[in-house]
């Protein structure tokens, strides 16, 4: 039986929902945020051949400390190789990636995200972030995990635009635009966990985070929610899950309100650092990953 947490928070119960989803020896394509943390938390615990590839050209990084943004010098620690961004983008347009996390500001039920505007592309309420490499990511990668909060702004019945493809329409949309990825297959959200169904391919509820009624989910969700008969509860994140994520994020910079914490303090940011990396170095080695 699993030895589990029983003082974690919301933030670390959907990391280890997405760490779980990254199996050993896959190839992950990763940013900076929560997905990062779910990705180390995958690989030094239950998946230590799992190879990360970061935006910025690292390969395959082991870092024993937190990586802070996609060009920081933390993301090549104990990498196979530091190429480019080019390279690495385009290693994942040709189908070297197994699995990537991406997240939006809108998705709708057949998985497609919106992080481009809110309201009319002419004349939006809100312009947003853009791409970035998300449209890749979610059109290349063999599958993808979603991460994000859920509100009823958000599960919309159709994304004011779509960014990143999910489904597009349902079933063959994919293959008919000539998608060569396979698509989404789960969305961890603030409320709990979603799958696709593999007919209809529309997301369906398949686990409920502890305490979480489904009728308030029912709420935060636009269209006619489908929801699995064995409905679950979500599994909970071992101690050995919650241990990685706080060595690594003791500020919860990723997994709380840390980046207000530690602005300004350069003394306690260095610190973060220096006291995780004899502990991250010894569980390295535990794991055969050095």
């Amino acid at each position: 039986m699993a030895d589990y947490a029983t003082d974690y928070n919301l933030a670390e119960l959907m990391a280890s929902c997405v760490a779980r989803e990254f199996l050993d020896g896959e190839v992950a394509f990763i940013g900076v945020g929560m997905p990062l943390i779910a990705a180390l938390t995958a690989k030094f615990t239950h998946a230590p051949s799992f190879n990360m590839m970061v935006e910025f050209g690292a390969l395959g990084p082991a870092p024993r400390r937190l990586m802070m943004c996609v060009a920081c010098a933390v993301c090549n620690e104990l990498s196979y190789a530091t190429s480019t961004m080019r390279e690495v983008m385009g290693a994942q347009q040709a189908g070297f990636v197994d699995v990537a996390c991406i997240s939006g500001a809108q998705i709708d039920k057949y998985g497609n995200l919106n992080s481009t505007v809110i309201g009319d592309y002419n004349n939006p309420k809100i312009r947003l972030a853009g791409s970035g490499g998300a449209n890749d990511l979610a059109s290349c990668a063999k599958r993808t995990v979603i991460m994000m909060r859920q509100e009823g702004r958000r599960f919309v019945n159709k994304c004011d635009y779509v960014t990143s493809p999910g489904y597009l329409t349902g079933p063959g949309a994919r293959e008919k635009a000539g998608l060569p990825g396979g698509g989404p297959v789960s969305v961890v959200t603030t409320m709990g966990v979603y799958r696709f169904d593999p007919e209809t391919k529309e997301m369906y509820l398949d686990s409920l985070h502890p305490g979480v009624d489904i009728a308030k989910v029912r709420d935060q969700v636009q269209w006619d929610l489908q929801v699995a008969p064995d409905l679950k509860t979500t599994e909970p994140p071992t101690r050995e899950q919650v241990e990685v994520m706080r060595t690594l994020d003791p500020e919860a910079v990723y997994l709380g309100a840390g980046r207000m914490t530690l602005a300004g303090n350069f003394q306690r940011f260095v610190e973060m650092f220096e006291n995780s990396y004899e502990k991250m170095n010894n569980l390295i080695k535990a794991k055969g990953i050095i």
